[in-house]
């Protein structure tokens, strides 16, 4: 049996600094095909649909469809914030190689 996907507390504080659940939204983390390794994260603030699964955390949720889950499986969900920019970042044990910019990725 594989682990859902983990968020640090680092994440969740970034989703409450930006208000993502007062204006009634929370972080999707989707998996889809395409991008320069054959897959990609589409990651982006959106409304709970009803077979998401839910992780909830300093009042904050991160969602997950049922066809990214097993893509997702024992990944940990992040906030960087580097030189180069801020952003949501992956780290995704499934992965066997990424791309430099860390939104594709292969299996």
């Amino acid at each position: 049996m594989q682990l859902p996907p983990k968020v640090t507390d680092r994440a969740f504080a970034r989703l409450h600094e930006i208000g993502a659940a007062a204006d009634g939204k929370a972080l999707r983390i989707a998996v889809e095909g395409g991008g320069c390794s054959g897959f990609q994260y589409d990651i982006r603030l959106d409304e709970v649909a009803d077979e998401d699964l839910v992780l909830s955390g300093s009042g904050e949720s991160v969602l997950i469809d049922p066809v990214s889950l097993p893509f997702l499986a024992e990944a940990v969900i992040d906030f960087t914030d580097e030189l180069i920019g801020a952003r949501f970042v992956i780290e995704n044990p499934n992965a066997s190689s990424s791309c430099g910019c860390g939104t594709s990725f292969s299996m």
